[in-house]
């Protein structure tokens, strides 16, 4: 029968060595450049943390990590929207993502 790994959480600060090692294997410049991975957990008195996963041979950890944003809310609501509640309100398009509206006669008489 196969053992169960040890599940644990820690905060980024106090985590082991091979959690730390693990940790920079699998993110390398860092949390904020992998933020799909990023975890939202809400805490019973309201408030919320944020962790990635980090496994190892002998356990699984949570590792509690700081988001660093102008405004937190847009984390909130950016995972929130990653969840697939595609509710077509999303301003994920670009303005321009239309370039037929940019071709006209001045256009055709600049390549002549």
């Amino acid at each position: 029968m196969e053992t169960q790994k040890k599940r644990a959480v820690v905060s980024y600060e106090k985590m082991p060595e091979e959690v730390a090692a693990a940790f920079e294997e699998k993110y390398p410049r860092g949390v904020q450049d992998y933020l799909p991975d990023v975890q939202k957990i809400d805490k019973p008195d309201g408030t919320s943390i944020y962790t990635v996963t980090i496994e190892i041979p002998s356990a699984i950890y949570l590792v509690k990590v700081q988001i660093k944003v102008d405004d937190l809310n847009d984390v909130d609501k950016w995972l929130d929207d990653d969840e697939g509640d595609d509710d077509g309100d999303s301003d994920s398009t670009l303005p321009d993502d239309n370039i037929s509206q940019y071709s006209g006669a001045e256009d055709d008489s600049a390549d002549e």
